[in-house]
């Protein structure tokens, strides 16, 4: 048999079976490059379509029962609840996290009971001075206002900067004259003050106080948020860890959504809200146990106190704080719901 003859017809074969047999293969690595792009929590996510989990908090410190009345227990008890219900209501109509977090947030705003909007706590000169922020957990994007005098609801400014600004954080008159332009409602500065923060401004009594909420809403996304009015008889524009994300405020989808309160000076130094994603997300620590890492032993060991309240992504929630107490209420994945004000 003249080989010479064959070889050309080899060629020509082994041109056009290789490609096909390589097929499969590609499809293969395709599918596989695929699995390892797709975020691991995402599948984790898939199972939880359907349910919902919400915490909120109204501010941590160094009260216990004694230093409430009663009547003062029920109005804060009350408030909780009232703000925990609404965040439940909208949850379980489908309501997105970030849109939630907001209008709990302009509830607790509204209430002069906490040290947000309304019932804010006063500078060195008498006025009120808010920050606020807020973050989405599917794509990290975020924003924040600091020192605002005029915004009626500091958190919708925030949310305004994150969705109609390239922006993240704005601050005083900038953030007022943007907040203007969106067409957030504004007030004047008197509507913030009410007789018990002028007296707490008489007596110099500190409050580091804040409301904050963090959600996982039924698509599977979380998202946080935190608003004050930040320390009492500050002065020279002093801005806390509210507005500041990654100390005040964080959310991501892959691990957690947290609102801190506290002494705010700490929470800059530590990023107290992205180190307990952080624990989560590189140490595989659970939401609880990287809470309790950060609050009770980083935090003390600054000389800081405070605490967080938080959601992971299975609608498991935490509240962890170093004081002897924390206004908070909660609704978690498995049904449970509670309303808490101190170490009980």
């Amino acid at each position: 048999m003249d080989t010479t003859k064959v070889r050309p017809y080899l060629f020509i074969l082994l041109v056009f079976a290789i490609p096909l047999l390589l097929i499969p293969v590609i499809k293969m690595a395709k599918n596989d490059s695929q699995l390892l792009q797709e975020p691991p929590a995402q599948t984790q996510k898939d199972t939880l379509r359907g349910d919902y989990a919400i915490i909120i908090h109204g501010g941590a410190g160094n009260f216990t029962a004694d230093d409430l009345s009663e009547a003062e227990k029920l109005a804060y008890k009350k408030a909780l609840f009232e703000a925990l219900e609404s965040g439940k209501s909208m949850l379980s109509s489908g309501k997105e996290a970030v849109y939630v977090v907001e209008n709990v947030i302009n509830m607790l705003e509204d209430d002069s009971l906490f040290n947000a909007g309304k019932g804010a706590v006063l500078t060195h000169e008498g006025h009120a001075e808010l920050d606020a922020s807020i973050m989405r957990g599917q794509d990290r994007n975020a924003g924040a206002v600091a020192g605002v005098r005029t915004i009626r609801n500091p958190i919708s400014a925030a949310r305004m900067v994150m969705d109609s600004s390239v922006h993240v954080l704005l601050s005083g008159r900038g953030a007022e004259a943007f907040s203007r332009t969106v067409g957030l409602k504004q007030v004047d500065n008197s509507y913030f003050i009410t007789e018990k923060s002028q007296k707490r401004l008489k007596v110099s009594v500190d409050k580091h106080g804040t409301v904050g909420c963090a959600v996982l809403d039924t698509h599977g996304n979380l998202a946080a948020g935190t608003s004050t009015g930040g320390m009492n008889n500050k002065r020279y524009g002093r801005i806390g860890d509210s507005p500041i994300i990654g100390a005040g405020t964080w959310a991501d989808n892959q691990t957690c959504a947290i609102s801190a309160t506290g002494w705010g000076e700490y929470f800059i130094r530590l990023g107290v809200a992205h180190e307990i994603s952080a624990l989560m997300r590189y140490k595989e620590v659970s939401l609880e146990g990287a809470a309790h890492e950060v609050i009770n032993k980083q935090l003390e060991q600054l000389g800081g106190y405070g605490g967080i309240i938080g959601v992971d992504a299975f609608g498991n929630v935490s509240a962890v704080f170093n004081t002897t107490g924390m206004y908070r209420a909660y609704y978690d994945a498995q049904g449970k719901q509670e309303i808490k004000m101190f170490l009980d």
